[in-house]
C-alpha cells in the first residue's frame, strides 16, 4: 500500500478505499473467537441472541428482520453456542457491535488508522448509517402480509447514535485531511442527510444518496420487477432530489449513475442496442457532467460498457451473493418453475450487479479481454478472471476508443475539459428542473448567479424529438423581449443547434439575455 500511495502521489493522483465495517466475514478471527464460545471475550463483539420459541416449541428468530440479500432471515443460528446472530447482509457477513465501546476502538485502529498511517487519502464508506440499532431490536412494522421476515431498514438505518459513532470516526479522519463519502441508503429526507453532511454538522463530506440509483428497482424487493419499470419523469425527480441539496445549505453532493452496487447504465436509463450504445453512452455522460457536485466515475462507464446480453451470458456465469441468492430464492418458492425463472433472470440482466463487476474490457484481441496475463503472469498455470470476460469485449474497449475521436471515451475526455473550463456553473452552479412532465426530454437550466447560466437538454427517445426553447420565466428570468440560446456542446455528430434532437442526442447551450 505505501507503494500504491506513493506512486499515486507522485502522479497527482489520490487514493480512496472502500471502508467496510458494518460487519466482517465470518472467517475473520474476531468471528472465530466470537463464536467459539458464549464466555469468550470477543463474544459481544457481535450481535447475538437467544431464539423465540412458538407454543410447539419450534425454535424463531429473535425477530422478523430480512436479510438485505436473498430475502431471508437476517438471523442465524448458531449450534455450538445455540443463539443466532444478525447479518444485514449476507449470513457470512455478521454483524459488529458498535455499541460495544472497545469493538469500536479496535474497529478504528485496524480498520481507519492503519491504513491512514500507510498514506490512504479517503475513504467510501459502507452503509455509513447501519452502525446503530435500535434498542431492544424490535420486530419491524408488516409491509408484505405474506411473508414471515420483513424489511427493517426503518429500524436499523440512521438509529439512535449513528451520529456519536460517525462524529469519533469523523475525529480521526479530520487528523489525517482525510475525505469521506458514505454510502446512505433509505434516507430520502433531506433533514436527515444534512444531519451526516453539512458543514456545521462535521460528520461526512459528502454522501452517495440512493434516489436514483433506486429508480425503477421493486418495492418489496429490489429484483421483484421489469427491465424500465420507470418513466423519465421518475427519473428527472431523483437527480432534482439530489441536486437541490446543496440549494440554500451549507452541504455537498455527488454525482454517480454507476458503481461496483449497480448495473450498466446505458443498459438502465437509456438503450444498449448497438445502434444506439454510442449515443446513449455519450448522452448519459453529458447529463452527468452539467450536474453539480462531486463526479465520480465507474470503470467501464467512461467506454460506454452496456449489461451482458442475457443469451450469452446465462445465470451460470453469474457470481455475485445477492443475484445467485434471489434466483434460489425464486427456484425454491415457485418449485422451479421456468417462466418465473425466466423473470427472475430478466430481471437481474437490468439490474444485478454482475454487470459491473466483469472485467474491465482493455483489449478486445487480447486473452481476458486484456485484463490478466493468459499465462499467469508467466508462471505456466492457466488464467481465468473469476467472471467471464464480457461477451462484446471485442466491439467496447478501450484500445478501439482510446485514439478514436468519436468513441464513448473520446467525448467524455472533452466533456471532462469541458466541466473544468467552466467550473462555477457546472460543478458549483444552481439547478433548475424544467418541464418535469415531458415524456421524453430531460431539460435543466445552470445558473451560477453571476451572469452565466445553461440550459441543457436530452432526448431519452429512440426517436428523433422537436423540442422549444425554455421561456424566460421558466428560467426564473423577467426579461421582456426574451432570451437567445447559443448551442455550446452537442452529443451528436453535426449538429446544429436547430429544434430537432436526434435519437439520445444531448445539448448544453448558453443563454444570453
Amino acid at each position: 500500500m505505501e507503494l500504491l500511495t506513493r506512486e499515486s502521489h507522485a502522479r497527482g493522483m489520490r487514493v480512496m478505499l472502500d471502508l467496510v465495517i458494518n460487519h466482517t466475514s465470518d472467517r475473520h478471527p474476531w468471528f472465530v473467537d466470537s463464536r467459539s464460545s458464549r464466555a469468550n471475550p470477543k463474544r459481544d463483539w457481535y450481535i447475538w441472541r437467544k431464539a423465540r420459541y412458538g407454543p410447539d416449541g419450534q425454535r424463531y428468530p429473535p425477530n422478523n428482520w430480512r436479510a438485505n440479500f436473498g430475502g431471508g432471515s437476517a438471523w442465524e443460528w448458531d449450534p455450538v453456542t445455540e443463539e443466532y446472530y444478525l447479518h444485514l447482509f449476507a449470513k457470512e457477513q455478521p454483524d459488529l457491535n458498535c455499541e460495544n465501546p472497545v469493538t469500536r476502538r479496535a474497529l478504528y485502529a485496524s480498520s481507519m488508522e492503519f491504513w491512514l498511517e500507510r498514506g490512504v487519502d479517503a475513504f467510501r464508506v459502507d452503509t455509513v448509517n447501519m452502525y446503530s440499532k435500535p434498542p431492544g431490536l424490535p420486530d419491524a412494522p408488516i409491509s408484505n402480509q405474506e411473508a414471515d421476515v420483513q424489511a427493517a431498514y426503518t429500524l436499523y438505518c440512521n438509529g439512535p447514535r449513528i451520529h456519536e459513532y460517525v462524529g469519533e470516526m469523523n475525529a480521526i479522519l479530520r487528523k489525517h485531511n482525510a475525505i469521506t463519502v458514505g454510502e446512505l441508503p433509505h434516507t430520502p429526507e433531506m433533514e436527515r442527510v444534512l444531519k451526516y453532511v453539512s458543514a456545521e454538522a462535521r460528520q461526512l463530506d459528502m454522501v452517495f444518496q440512493f434516489d436514483v440509483a433506486d429508480v425503477g428497482v421493486g418495492k418489496m424487493h429490489k429484483f421483484d420487477t421489469v427491465p424500465r419499470a420507470w418513466t423519465l419523469s421518475d427519473l428527472k425527480r431523483a437527480v432534482a432530489r439530489t441536486q437541490d441539496l446543496i440549494r440554500g445549505t451549507d452541504a455537498w453532493t455527488t454525482v454517480f449513475l454507476e458503481n461496483h452496487d449497480q448495473a450498466r447504465s446505458i443498459s438502465r436509463f437509456a438503450s444498449d442496442l448497438p445502434e444506439h450504445r454510442v449515443a446513449s453512452g455519450k448522452m448519459l455522460a453529458l447529463l452527468e457532467t452539467t450536474l453539480s457536485g462531486t463526479l465520480f466515475l465507474y470503470q467501464g462507464q467512461e467506454i460506454g460498457a452496456v449489461n451482458a446480453p442475457g443469451k450469452s451470458y446465462p445465470i451460470a456465469e453469474y457470481r455475485d451473493i445477492e443475484s445467485l441468492l434471489y434466483y434460489k430464492m425464486v427456484d425454491e418458492r415457485t418449485g422451479g418453475c421456468a417462466d418465473t425463472l425466466d423473470r427472475a433472470f430478466s430481471a437481474l440482466q437490468h439490474l444485478a450487479r454482475d454487470h459491473a463487476r466483469i472485467p474491465m474490457a482493455w483489449d478486445g484481441a487480447a486473452p481476458n479481454a486484456g485484463f490478466s496475463a493468459a499465462d499467469g503472469a508467466g508462471t505456466g498455470a492457466r488464467a481465468r478472471p473469476w467472471m467471464a470476460t464480457h461477451p462484446l469485449a471485442s466491439e467496447i474497449n478501450v484500445a478501439d476508443q482510446i485514439n478514436n475521436e468519436r468513441s464513448v471515451l473520446s467525448f467524455w475526455r472533452k466533456m471532462l475539459r469541458f466541466r473544468r473550463e467552466h467550473v462555477d456553473l457546472l460543478v458549483y452552479g444552481d439547478f433548475r428542473l424544467l418541464r418535469v412532465e415531458d415524456p421524453d426530454l430531460f431539460m435543466f437550466a445552470k445558473d451560477n448567479h453571476q451572469g452565466d447560466m445553461a440550459v441543457v437538454v436530452l432526448n431519452f427517445t429512440k426517436s428523433t424529438k422537436g423540442w422549444d426553447q425554455p421561456r424566460p420565466e421558466e428560467l426564473g428570468l423577467g426579461v421582456a423581449e426574451g432570451i437567445q440560446l447559443t448551442m455550446l456542446v452537442s452529443s451528436a455528430e453535426g449538429a446544429d443547434g436547430g429544434n430537432l434532437l436526434a435519437p439520445f442526442e444531448a445539448r448544453i447551450y448558453r443563454v444570453d439575455t
